[in-house]
């Protein structure tokens, strides 16, 4: 109708973060994290924690579309871009967690999570020095489900948690990639609910992670985190957003999550 290009336009009338959180919304969801993703790799404004979170925290068939829209939008492979950007035991595991197509149900085996959990235990707490390449086949090829029952049986068959186990044998970008594909294979909701927390706790706000997560999740999980939320922290995620912005950019994070319930 107006012969021009309405992302362009959003651009040039928005500003800040009301701009960066509407630019972000315009996309479909698969879309949305293609641009997340590759914003967060771009050497100059690296940030592998967000990379890391949007990559650890999806479903295979959301990573496959993500795949696709990363391709289409920025003419490069996700892969190429992963292994441009990152390193180390996180490159492994990210390229691996890419790459292996998983089981989406809820079946498991519990004699073969039973073998798995022995695996991590002998890979990392019983040896000095951890056997990083266990820990990333595991989480890089287990379903969510069948992850949950190893961690399920860690605890049943050495009493600690395979959550702990992974904090003190692994560390920085790698230990977040295990953790985050380790929480969302329990509850992705409960997940979420602590990040958008620690990004409004404590002095200042943390708005990268704010946009990134209720604009990325409000199509897919948010009323589960909503209630996560209030569960876990005794107040409305509308209330505490509520309280941490201000103005347009406020109205806006707001209207996308809906009522304050």
């Amino acid at each position: 109708m107006y012969s021009e290009d309405l992302l362009k336009r959003l651009v040039s009338e928005l500003r800040g973060k009301l701009e960066t959180a509407v630019l972000l919304w315009m996309h479909d969801p698969a879309g949305r994290d293609a641009v997340v993703i590759r914003q967060a790799l771009l050497p100059d404004l690296t940030n592998l924690d967000a990379a890391t979170e949007v990559i650890c925290s999806r479903t295979p068939s959301q990573i496959q579309l993500i795949k696709q829209n990363y391709q289409a939008k920025f003419g490069v492979f996700l892969e190429q871009d992963i292994e441009r950007h990152t390193s180390g035991d996180h490159k492994k595991l990210l390229l691996a967690y890419v790459s292996t197509s998983r089981y989406e149900g809820l079946e498991v085996d519990r004699e073969m999570a039973m073998k798995d959990a022995k695996a991590l235990y002998k890979a990392g707490e019983k040896r000095l020095g951890t056997d990083e390449k266990t820990f990333i086949r595991i989480f890089s090829e287990r379903s969510r489900a069948q992850l949950a029952a190893i961690s399920a049986a860690y605890h049943d068959m050495y009493g600690g948690s395979l959550k702990k186990a992974v904090k003190s044998e692994m560390s920085g970008k790698f230990e977040r990639g295990l953790l985050i594909i380790l929480q969302c294979s329990e509850n992705p909701a409960k997940y979420f609910a602590k990040a958008l927390h620690k990004a409004m706790k404590g002095l200042g706000t943390d708005d990268t992670t704010l946009i990134r997560i209720i604009v990325t999740r409000t199509e897919i999980d948010m009323q589960y985190i909503k209630a996560e939320y209030l569960r876990k922290y005794k107040k409305t995620l509308n209330d505490a957003v509520h309280s941490d912005t201000s103005g347009h950019y406020r109205t806006f994070l707001l209207s996308l999550l809906g009522p304050n319930n």
